[in-house]
């Protein structure tokens, strides 16, 4: 089971917190630092200093990183055209010697389109199908050839498809609750199915939907990496459990029951479920940024014991 460690940056965080983060991410052996694409903070968090741009942050931390994957969860579609998406993901892979991953999503949170001024379309879903067309398109256009695209949405004629990632294949995520077009979106495009706060249960049978849409377009349903994305909050005793979800804001017992929260002990025997329904890898939601203690103790305590 891979742990990679996921933040929420738009709830309060600068590039230097980020950075510390990522730093301790690689130092206690976890496979990867995830940040989510958001430019407007949730719920009762302040926000401050303000949002900071995952691919901006991730270009930094190609270059002060030296083994972790970096990636997203998710790019939103609606804040970047595909063309100049493949373009900034190609150059952060050069920059960090071929360790990027890219999660696309349709985009979702209204609000922030509004605060900042991004035209927020009605038709998401048909978008995103067209931009993973695009961004895999120009990645796997040879050098020398070129690359056109006529959608009903976007059209790039005679395009160079350059630069190149540095990477043969970039990894692409795509995750989310949806029953049919989203399983046939990830057999179709996706290296990987992520499933974001879901129960064991739920996962099991989004998995399952994915595993026969694969086959259905003519992949080994085994070809997809499974993944889920969970809220952690994992303490030496109660005590130091309930001082965790106060300091997010979060109710220990909900935490219990909607994601990866209690002892070491716990937390493991709880990824053992996760484990059972053929996912991999997970993404550990982690809320306070400035608690490098909770990733020591979770890479000591519960990465060892997987």
């Amino acid at each position: 089971m891979d742990l990679r460690i996921f933040t929420e940056p738009q709830q309060g965080a600068t590039y230097d917190t980020l950075l510390t983060v990522a730093k301790a991410t690689e130092d206690l052996g976890f496979d990867a630092f995830f940040r989510s694409d958001h430019y407007l903070r949730m719920g009762s968090s302040d926000g401050l200093p303000g949002p900071t741009d995952a691919w901006i942050t991730l270009a930094g931390l190609a270059r002060e990183t030296r083994r972790i994957r970096l990636g997203t969860l998710m790019t939103a579609g609606t804040f970047r055209l595909p063309g100049v998406l493949a373009i900034q993901v190609a150059q952060v892979d050069q920059m960090s010697g071929g360790r990027v991953e890219l999660g696309l999503g349709a985009g979702w949170f209204e609000e922030e389109h509004t605060a900042y001024g991004i035209p927020f379309p009605k038709e998401k879903f048909d978008r995103l199908e067209e931009q993973l067309a695009i961004v895999t398109g120009l990645w796997a256009t040879p050098v020398g050839d070129t690359f056109t695209h006529e959608g009903t949405h976007y059209r790039l004629t005679d395009s160079p498809a350059l630069p190149k990632p540095a990477q043969a294949k970039v990894p692409v995520l795509i995750g989310g609750h949806g029953a049919r077009r989203t399983p046939r979106l990830a057999a179709r495009y996706a290296d990987e199915f992520n499933i974001p706060f879901a129960s064991v249960e739920d996962s099991e049978r989004q998995f399952g939907r994915v595993r026969a849409a694969a086959e259905e377009a003519g992949r080994r349903a085994d070809d997809l990496v499974y993944s889920n994305a969970l809220v952690v909050c994992v303490g030496r005793d109660e005590a130091e459990i309930k001082r965790r979800a106060a300091a997010v804001g979060r109710d220990v017992e909900d935490l219990r029951a909607h994601g990866l929260a209690g002892s070491p002990a716990e937390v493991v025997d709880r990824i053992g479920r996760y484990a059972a329904t053929g996912s991999s890898r997970l993404y550990l939601q982690v809320l306070d940024l400035h608690d490098l203690d909770h990733l020591e103790l979770i890479s000591s305590q519960v990465q060892s014991q997987l």
